[in-house]
């Protein structure tokens, strides 16, 4: 068995973590990476503080890790992580995780991704004595879409233009999610990632509009049937600026966003991510039909 580490990944190290991630994915039914994560594995550049651990055993492909490290040494690193299905059981992930950790460093906190909280994960984070720290849920609604609530007064609705409300959407992002450990966080090329890729479509993203200023948006998504799912819709994103908050404007947004979903892409089934920690969100998501589907768990590790 053999670990190497890269920030600039060859096609061999590419094709040696998509054989895994696609492996993975054919087992477990669901992605052992999140959107992020695969994003990166397309650019053309490589991202800083990425870094990529490329596993083989027996120069077959065998697992692959993603370790996301900010340069500020007391800043957390995170990390996801996937072992080949045919090669789990033989203590591959173990060495996954060890090497995530030496090459994070010494005294280094790392969060590390359990997708779908696999038991294996669960496993491996009691061998490492990590600590539970986030609860992020996947819920779902099935069925016709809620009926439409009216937009506060003063505002209109219409889609994104890309190009266009680049700066404007990512002011109002950074503002509305301030607290949010990711979503806060997107740059420019994050954005533009998500724009370029093919399931984007500006006439499923609202932005709400009050005097000529954008104070809130619904961004939908469509994931096309899979051998073991239906096309399913998907809240993406909702964002609203503090200062309409109360407003009625979040759910005037959602329930926009839910109808465009069903009555204009045909699709029953839409899913959302939330954290377990916000329960207004998940509340105002329960109102409308989301239950819980499976969830994603965060582990905290210290690095030795």
């Amino acid at each position: 068995m053999a670990i190497h580490s890269t920030e600039t990944l060859t096609p061999e190290d590419l094709a040696t973590a998509r054989t895994v991630l696609a492996a993975a994915i054919a087992a477990d039914g669901r992605e052992a990476v999140s959107e992020a994560g695969r994003l990166r594995l397309r650019a053309d550049a490589p991202r800083p503080g990425v870094h990529h651990l490329i596993q083989t055993h027996e120069s077959a492909p065998a697992g692959y890790a993603q370790l996301e490290a900010p340069e500020a040494r007391e800043a957390t690193a995170t990390a996801e992580l996937a072992v080949h299905p045919g090669l789990r059981g033989q203590g591959l992930g173990r060495s996954l995780v060890e090497a995530v950790l030496a090459e994070a460093g010494p005294a280094r906190t790392v969060d590390f991704w359990a997708h779908g909280g696999h038991p294996a994960a669960r496993r491996l984070a009691e061998r490492f004595g990590a600590e539970l720290v986030r609860e992020l849920r996947q819920m779902r609604r099935t069925g016709p879409a809620p009926a439409a609530v009216p937009l506060p007064e003063g505002v209109t609705l219409r889609t994104f233009r890309p190009g266009l409300d680049d700066e404007a959407w990512l002011r109002l992002n950074a503002l509305a999610f301030a607290h949010h450990p990711e979503q806060g966080s997107w740059t420019a090329q994050d954005l533009a990632d998500r724009l370029a890729e093919p399931w984007f479509d500006p006439n499923g993203f609202f932005l709400a509009i009050r005097n000529d200023q954008l104070v809130g948006f619904h961004w939908t998504k469509v994931h096309p049937a899979t051998a073991t799912e239906p096309a399913l819709g998907e809240v993406y994103v909702v964002g609203v600026d503090p200062a309409e908050q109360g407003s009625g404007l979040g759910r005037a947004l959602t329930a926009a966003g839910l109808r465009h979903l069903a009555d204009d892409r045909g699709l029953e089934t839409v899913l959302l991510y939330v954290d377990a920690d916000n329960p207004a969100a998940v509340r105002v998501y329960e109102r409308v039909g989301f239950t819980i589907h499976e969830v994603d768990l965060m582990y905290r590790v210290k690095s030795g």
